[in-house]
């Protein structure tokens, strides 16, 4: 029996097992004495035994049925076929059963019911309505979604000839399609698109995008099946029209107030002008724009400098700007010109600078003379006058920002009966600044910043700074909260643009607390605390943000100081347990290590997850303390695993920033005595900069001498350069699951995926990626090179 390329067991008239071949018992992972003299029930699913009973009854052989196995450490499935055996009268053999695995068949079938259903959904989702037509069997098919697009019933009986359905085809449309469905039906074009108009069910027309491809042919060539779909582009095509309508208007607009466009391409260096800039500049619409150098040929020669500092300016910062310079035309008239430009990547990835120019000759004149009037009639008493205002100014202004002072903000809340809303603001990054750069550049961002808040508030508003890098805006008019929100989201993307200083790019940030009154009268005292409140929460939930105060904020507030004590409580009972996710080599499955991740076993609510504390824990300073108590008990369980005979590769464990600062932390690891290459510390990508501190690169040296080593986490998310990477030089980067998600589906994540992976690589790094949650991504993530997998398509 054992040259039979199959599983073979022979039993008797009882069901006993009599003999199994060697294949049979490597298939069940049996030995020969298990299997011989047992029934043959003992090995078989309860619910597939009865397929092994009809060859009981009768001489004829069964039909193969798949039977589920009961194996020594798994259930196996397998395709069977059980006929009686032929031998002599007396023998104890009556029947053999011959058996193959069938877990792939299985697995085939299910994948492809699998299969189909994701593509109905998908199909349905789109709301692709699906057509059919076969002309061999005459049968021609519509989806749900397809008469629904026409607002038919589901159920609905559709007559899809050519001569009924065209009917409802717009009359201006149909020589077209009868043209489009020509092509096709003869055979010449295989795959078809066109668009039309069609009459729905309502009596209005709709416009549908049809797709057809021909998937069989008969004998004389042309198609004998064509499969496509229908897709409803009416709001796309009335969203055009309306562009369309806008185009016009705008163009109408431009040419009333004589305002002139034009474009030059960085790249290229070509410009184009429309014809309302040729006749400003006194040139033929006929000919060419001018290049950079023809521009600067017709500048004023007083401004000429200044004017292409400013362009030249502006294109090494990529900011939109304005500029204002005379021009002399080929006439010898002299122009005073406005102009304001931004920059725009086109879809070819081309910088170009886009702008409109007017002229403002007539403006200046008028201005110029109205400057004239107002200063000789100020002229009077100006020095008396000039004196009493310095002295009350200084005593209620900032000296260096020139705005309101505390003395002043005080005695406008004190003064005021009725307060709108007020913004208090705090500079991100202000001290980085002013302890690497100097006084000096603090001093300019902070001028920088007070310029920022003044373009943005209005008229009636009062700016004040505080002191250090705070400042408040007090709102007098009626602002509801989405106009405050808007307000304080310009300033925040104001701060968020890099600021020239010192030919280097200092880039701030703001947070900004938000109160409002909203109709109560509350005392503006009051606004301002709920301002500080709400100013706390936007920096603790990571700066560059505002919030919007709130009754529930104030309650979370409490909220998180209770959490805050309990966690204390829990850090002194030990409450906080390790859990364990297994890491897989990508090409082999086989285990490389295992991640550990910290839970708090909360007496009352159960098993947290760090989303609902680790950021409490961090803001009273208690991270630190919990990493070190997780590091302790991994590593203890590794210990208890060895012990066990259990073989764990490596042992991971993330790592807070406040714990790698932590100086503690390497005389911690020394006691602990802890193997080299067991275990390894995971950073966030967003814990290191291209220049991290000397104290941070002192500690991860020490790690890596006590044979620890550095994984980055969340890899594609943070912050980090390629020369920050070269830096830290870290064992393995984990690619964010952010990434790894849509690897499956996007082409261009999969490139994305790839080049980290190549960049790893090139670095000598391996490469990991989180949360795999299907083998589809395990096979493609293996593919594309990644080293290490994790997630719970392999386990949870």
């Amino acid at each position: 029996m054992d040259q039979i390329p199959a599983g073979i067991m022979l039993f008797d008239a009882h069901d006993v097992i009599c003999a199994a071949n060697a294949l049979a018992l490597r298939m069940l992972g049996r030995t020969a004495d298990e299997l011989i003299g047992a029934p043959i029930a003992a090995f078989v699913h309860g619910e597939d035994l009865p397929a092994l009973v009809p060859v009981h009854k009768t001489q004829r052989s069964a039909e193969p049925a798949v039977v589920r196995f009961l194996g020594a450490s798994a259930t196996r499935s397998m395709l069977v076929l059980v006929a009686p055996l032929l031998v002599a009268q007396g023998a104890a053999a009556t029947r053999i059963l011959a058996m193959l695995p069938a877990d792939s068949l299985v697995s085939q079938i299910a994948s492809l019911r699998k299969d189909e259903t994701r593509w109905k959904y998908a199909l349905e989702s789109a709301l692709e309505g699906v057509w059919d037509h076969d002309y061999e069997t005459g049968n021609l098919f519509y989806s749900s979604t397809w008469r629904r697009l026409r607002g038919l019933p589901d159920d609905a009986e559709v007559d899809g000839t050519l001569e009924k359905w065209i009917e409802n085809v717009h009359p201006d449309d149909r020589a077209h399609v009868l043209a489009c469905i020509e092509r096709q039906d003869s055979g010449e074009a295989q795959f078809n698109t066109f668009e039309y108009r069609e009459r729905h069910a309502d009596g209005r027309w709709i416009w549908i995008e049809s797709r057809g491809a021909s998937v069989a042919y008969g004998p004389d060539g042309k198609p004998c099946r064509i499969i496509g779909t229908d897709t409803d582009i009416t709001a796309r095509k009335e969203a055009e029209a309306r562009l369309e309508e806008i185009s016009r208007r705008l163009q109408l607009a431009l040419d009333v107030s004589r305002i002139g466009v034009f474009e030059h391409n960085l790249d290229t260096g070509v410009s184009h002008w429309d014809e309302a800039m040729f006749r400003m500049y006194g040139l033929d619409p006929a000919g060419q724009a001018p290049s950079s150098a023809g521009w600067e040929s017709v500048l004023h020669p007083e401004d000429k400098e200044a004017a292409i500092r400013r362009v030249d300016d502006a294109i090494a910062n990529g900011t939109p700007f304005t500029n204002a310079f005379r021009i002399i035309r080929p006439d010898g008239v002299v122009r005073h010109i406005r102009s304001n430009a931004a920059f725009h990547t086109d879809l070819d990835g081309a910088m170009r600078l886009v702008g409109a120019n007017w002229d403002v000759t007539e403006d200046i004149a008028l201005q110029e003379e109205l400057r004239r009037a107002k200063s000789f009639a100020e002229a009077r008493n100006c020095e008396l006058e000039a004196a009493r205002v310095s002295i009350e100014y200084n005593a209620l202004h900032d000296h260096l920002t020139d705005l309101p002072n505390r003395r002043y903000l005080d005695r406008v809340l004190t003064e005021a009966r009725v307060v709108n809303a007020i913004l208090h603001i705090d500079l991100d990054r202000f001290k980085q600044i002013n302890d690497t750069l100097g006084h000096q550049a603090g001093d300019a961002m902070l001028v920088h910043a007070a310029t920022v808040l003044r373009s943005h508030a209005e008229r009636d508003d009062f700016i004040a700074r505080i002191g250090g890098d705070e400042f408040v805006i007090v709102c007098r008019n009626g602002r509801d909260s989405t106009q405050l929100a808007q307000l304080a989201g310009r300033i925040i993307q104001a701060f968020r643009r890099p600021v020239p200083y010192a030919g280097q790019l200092c880039r701030l940030g703001a947070s900004i607390g938000v109160s409002r009154d909203g109709g109560r009268l509350t005392d503006p005292k009051q606004l301002l605390m709920d301002a500080d409140i709400a100013l706390y929460r936007a920096k603790s939930l990571g700066r560059d943000r505002f919030e919007l105060f709130s009754d529930e904020m104030q309650n979370q507030i409490l909220t998180a100081k209770r959490i805050g004590d309990e966690l204390r409580e829990a850090l002194e009972k030990k409450q906080f347990v390790p859990f364990y996710q297994p890491q897989f080599d990508a090409r082999t499955l086989e285990i490389t290590g295992v991640e550990t991740l910290v839970r708090w076993n909360h007496p009352e609510r159960g098993v947290l997850a760090p989303v609902q504390f680790l950021k409490i824990a961090e803001d009273i300073n208690l991270l630190a303390a919990i990493d070190r108590m997780v590091v302790e008990m991994a590593y203890a369980d590794f210990r208890a695993w060895q012990r066990q005979g259990l073989t764990i590769p490596k042992l991971s464990v993330n790592i807070s920033s406040r714990r790698l600062r932590d100086p503690q932390l390497v005389s911690d690891l020394r006691e602990m005595r802890i193997p080299p290459g067991v275990m390894s510390f995971e950073l966030l990508e967003s814990i290191f900069l291209d220049e991290f501190e000397d104290e941070v690169a002192e500690t991860i040296a020490a790690l890596n001498e006590l044979g620890i080593d550095i994984e980055i986490d969340d890899f594609g998310t943070g912050h980090a350069s390629i020369i920050g990477l070269l830096k830290l030089n870290p064992a393995r980067l984990k690619i964010d699951r952010a990434l790894v998600g849509p690897v499956t589906e996007n082409s261009k994540q999969q490139k994305l995926v790839r080049a980290i992976i190549d960049i790893g690589h090139s670095l000598n790094i391996k490469v990991v990626a989180e949360g795999v949650e299907t083998w589809a991504h395990a096979a493609l993530l293996a593919d594309l090179g990644c080293d290490v997998l994790q997630g719970y398509a392999l386990a949870k």
